[in-house]
């Protein structure tokens, strides 16, 4: 059961686009190592405009992905990929379909 989660809009700096669709995709073995993260999504949402979408079953498990290597390496690269800081919204989870 999820009920908490993150919805994050990346904007990428011009030229940039292709870099941050890299890093993104290169998170993935990080959420799959974090036990709470129960379903976590990179996602583009236009040509400039990215995204990362994820759930957990509760406020600790979120806040422990926000003190973890996924927030820390997007802090890290925000500069060098961004052309504005993230825009990280905290969510609650209404309703859910997840796999079984």
């Amino acid at each position: 059961m999820v009920t908490v989660g993150l919805l994050a809009t990346l904007n990428a700096k011009a030229g940039r686009e292709d870099d941050l669709a890299s890093f993104l995709k290169s998170a993935l073995p990080l959420a799959q190592e974090e036990d709470d993260t129960i379903a976590w999504f990179a996602i583009k949402i236009d040509g400039t405009t990215y995204g990362i979408f994820d759930v957990f079953p509760g406020p600790e498990g979120r806040q422990s992905h926000l003190d973890g290597p996924i927030a820390a390496a997007l802090m890290d690269k925000a500069d060098d990929l961004l052309s504005s800081p993230p825009d990280i919204k905290p969510i609650d989870v209404l309703a859910a379909k997840l796999p079984s």
